[in-house]
């Protein structure tokens, strides 16, 4: 038996255990949006590294304005790649409690009626049981050779579900501590059930947020209707201009830089059978949207998008109020591609909507911080290993997928530490994160860990 299989056979055999310590961890309220759970959070990165240390990462909780990084290291017993490995300990807030079968951190391993079994609790699949894999994987590695099979570094936050805003702080004062050669993510997931993953591209953000004002106070639509001006309509008419009948955006300059997906990209994207009208009806749709003709999972991940997050203005309340507001308020997002300039883009929706402002009325803006899209190279003999890896698990080969989403946490390794990101998560689509119920199937925590341990492995050889 080789040294990976013992290593699997142990993962095996000790699954009841690994599962117990998942399980200590999910009862860990760590909401890091929410002051109540500070010392929640404490625990949970103090749980952390007590745990790490007995997996052979010797490890310890660092301080942050915020809450505190969890930072470990362990030598192996041979040389190889140095890799840094993410995951965050903070959770959602569980609202609406009203809608959990169960209370959320009373986690529960359940079957339902397809004989699935499933891990229920918050934070079961974002980002704790993601995370757990591989702490897992190293576990056995110890367990099994003394050792890890190459240097391990790893990297957890509390406060990825409340914006990082202490991520790069702490990443810009610890540089030469955590800069390796590879970044290795858990924060994503599979194709299906059955298929593994890893996400080569992620798009990036522009957030805005606009008001736009008329009047010097809200007036009587009875003293002033037909000859003052309501800024509702102002902005829903600019609001209604972003996109034409084609769905594409029409904001001047916004496709420069938006490349074409490579073509063996296209080809996989086209052999993977998505069924967009299967994925629209489980939302209660049936009429895709976006950029007509362009195939569905390129307007998932490949494509730039432009959505309106929310609007509000004058009157909301309970009964009648038949007022014209001074002010209307949106929230617009951008999802961005390839070289698309976050700054760029927000200044040219800026001008974009003040150019249509009538001459009586002005606009304020509000900016968060605009991130870029990344791409991954999808020959890199790192990615090319864990794919290996992956489908030596799983018995079929790992998709390259897109995420239509962004992980801020990979451009911050990449423009501070230097290093490229593998990508690799055991989610799947109806783990219902941020959502009541969330959940995070038994198998996918299983494969997970056995699956890093391939990967260790495969990244280890000379």
């Amino acid at each position: 038996m080789s040294t990976l299989d013992q290593v699997l056979s142990a993962i095996d055999a000790g699954l009841d255990s690994s599962l117990d310590r998942l399980m200590a961890f999910l009862r860990l309220q760590s909401i890091s949006t929410d002051p109540a759970y500070k010392d929640q959070c404490r625990a949970a990165a103090e749980w952390l590294a007590a745990g790490l240390a007995d997996a052979g990462i010797a490890a310890e909780v660092r301080p942050t304005p915020g809450h505190p990084m969890v930072v470990g290291h362990a030598v192996a017993a041979g040389p190889g790649p140095e890799v840094l490995f993410y995951g965050h300990y903070d959770v959602q807030p569980v609202d609406p409690l009203d809608l959990w079968h169960a209370p959320p951190f009373e986690p529960r391993i359940e079957t339902g009626a397809d004989g699935v079994k499933r891990i229920r609790a918050r934070g079961a699949s974002d980002d704790k049981g993601q995370l757990m894999t591989f702490v897992e994987a190293c576990r056995a590695w110890k367990a099994v050779t003394g050792s890890l099979p190459l240097p391990i570094t790893v990297f957890f936050e509390g406060e990825e579900e409340s914006g990082s805003p202490s991520l790069n702080p702490f990443l810009e004062a610890n540089r030469a501590e955590l800069s390796k050669d590879l970044a290795l993510i858990c924060d994503t997931g599979m194709w299906d059930p059955k298929t593994p993953a890893i996400t080569t591209s992620l798009r990036g953000m522009v957030y805005e947020q606009v008001t736009v004002t008329a009047a010097n106070r809200d007036l009587h639509s009875g003293i002033y209707g037909g000859s003052a001006r309501n800024p509702i309509h102002v902005l829903t008419r600019i609001l209604a201009d972003l996109r034409d009948e084609d769905g594409r955006i029409t904001v001047p300059g916004f496709y420069d830089g938006v490349p074409e997906v490579p073509t063996q990209l296209k080809a996989q994207w086209q052999s993977m059978g998505f069924d967009e009208a299967e994925s629209l009806g489980q939302i209660g749709l049936s009429i895709p949207a976006g950029e007509r003709g362009r195939p569905a999972l390129e307007r998932l991940w490949a494509r730039p998008t432009c959505d309106v997050n929310g609007i509000w203005g004058g009157y909301t309340g309970e009964g009648a109020k038949t007022v014209i507001p001074a002010k209307a308020f949106a929230k617009v997002s951008f999802r961005l591609v390839g070289d698309q300039d976050p700054a760029k883009i927000r200044d040219a929706f800026h001008d974009f909507v003040t150019s249509r402002l009538p001459a009586d009325c002005s606009a304020e803006f509000w900016s968060r911080d605009g991130s870029p899209a990344l791409s991954l190279a999808i020959d890199s003999p790192a990615l090319t290993r864990a794919r290996a890896a992956l489908q030596d698990e799983w018995g079929r080969p790992a998709m390259l997928i897109g995420s239509g989403g962004s992980i801020p946490v990979v451009g911050s390794f990449k423009t501070i530490l230097g290093m490229d990101s593998v990508m690799v998560g055991f989610g799947l689509d109806d783990d219902q994160i941020h959502s009541p119920n969330e959940k995070y199937d038994l198998t996918s925590f299983h494969k997970g860990i056995r699956s890093w341990a391939r990967i260790l492995a495969a990244l280890a050889e000379r």
